[in-house]
């Protein structure tokens, strides 16, 4: 994988071995996430710009529901390393 790539939906903006930047973006809103990782931990960082209103009613449920969906996966990562 290599800066330019698509990822799903996301193109690939950077990319080294402990650092991953995807983004997305269109009329309603722009994502920007970062995967990091550490010798012990990991990092996942989400930026959104909404552009407008309907940009702003998609992130109310969104927003909330990535919240317990980054947390039930990096539980399941912490779990899978640790075995």
């Amino acid at each position: 994988m290599r800066a330019g790539d698509k990822l799903d939906f996301f193109l690939v903006e950077y990319v080294d071995a402990q650092t991953l930047v995807l983004t997305e973006r269109d009329r309603h809103l722009d994502v920007m996430t970062c995967i990091s990782t550490g010798e012990h931990s990991v990092a996942v960082t989400s930026s959104v710009r909404v552009h407008n209103l309907f940009g702003t009613l998609y992130m109310i449920p969104v927003g909330i529901a990535h919240k317990w969906i980054v947390r039930g996966m990096l539980k399941h990562l912490r779990q899978t390393l640790a075995a």
